[in-house]
C-alpha cells in the first residue's frame, strides 16, 4: 500500500470557493506545507480536467507534494498525478491496473460497507464521510460523528481520512476516535491563510 502523504491533511478543491485561480491558490498551499491536493472538479470537461491536473502537478513538484484526481483514473493517467480518487462504489482494483501500484487509490466511504469494499479492492485509504454536519456532503444522511468514526475505525483494515465538516476545533477529536489524518475543501479555497493553524492543530493531535 501506498504511504498516505505527511502531513495527514488532504485538501479538496473546489473553484467556485477558491480564493484565486486554482494553479496559484496550489502554489500557496504548497508553500505553506500542504503535501496533498486532490482535483475535485468534475463538472469540466475532459480536456480541462487534465489540464488543471497538469498545471497542479506542476506547482506540487517543487516540494515534493503529491496531487490526486477525484474521478476517472484514466484522466489521472493522462494528467500525470499521483492517484485518484474513486466514488463509493468504484473498481477500486481496475483503477489500481490502470494507475499501476505506485498510484495513491483512494475511495469515498460512508459506512462500514463501504469501508470493506475499498479495503477488499486494494485501496490504500477512504475518506469517510460526513463526520460533522457539512454543506459540502448533502444527501449522505446523517454524519457519522466522533463515536461513529471510533466504531468503524476500530474494525477498518485499512487508514481512514475524516471529512466533513473538519476544522481545527475538531481535528483533534477526528485523531482521537482513530482518523489518521483529515480532510478539507471550502477553509482552504476560501481562507488559505488558515493553513498554518490546520496544520498546527493536525499536529498537536497526532500521537
Amino acid at each position: 500500500m501506498m504511504a498516505i502523504p505527511s502531513p495527514r491533511l488532504l485538501a479538496i478543491t473546489d473553484r467556485r470557493q477558491a480564493a484565486q485561480p486554482l494553479p496559484d491558490l496550489a502554489a500557496r498551499l504548497f508553500a505553506g506545507g500542504l503535501r496533498w491536493l486532490s482535483l475535485r472538479e468534475k463538472d469540466l470537461d475532459e480536456s480541462r480536467q487534465v489540464a488543471l491536473a497538469h498545471a497542479l502537478v506542476q506547482r506540487a513538484r517543487p516540494w515534493g507534494a503529491l496531487v490526486t484526481l477525484h474521478g476517472d483514473p484514466d484522466l489521472a493517467l493522462a494528467a500525470g498525478t499521483d492517484g485518484v480518487h474513486l466514488p463509493e462504489g468504484a473498481d477500486v482494483a481496475a483503477a489500481r491496473r490502470r494507475l499501476g501500484p505506485g498510484a495513491l487509490v483512494g475511495l469515498s466511504a460512508h459506512d462500514a460497507d463501504g469501508i470493506r469494499r475499498a479495503a477488499a479492492g486494494g485501496a490504500d485509504y477512504v475518506t469517510l464521510s460526513p463526520i460533522f454536519p457539512s454543506p459540502s456532503k448533502p444527501g449522505y444522511g446523517p454524519p457519522v460523528g466522533t463515536e461513529g468514526l471510533r466504531r468503524l475505525a476500530a474494525d477498518a483494515s485499512l487508514p481512514i481520512i475524516a471529512l466533513g465538516g473538519v476544522e481545527s476545533g475538531n481535528i483533534g477529536e477526528c485523531l482521537a476516535a482513530g482518523a489518521v489524518g483529515v480532510a478539507v475543501m471550502g477553509a482552504l479555497m476560501r481562507t488559505p491563510d488558515r493553513l498554518p493553524e490546520l496544520l498546527k492543530t493536525l499536529k498537536g493531535g497526532q500521537p
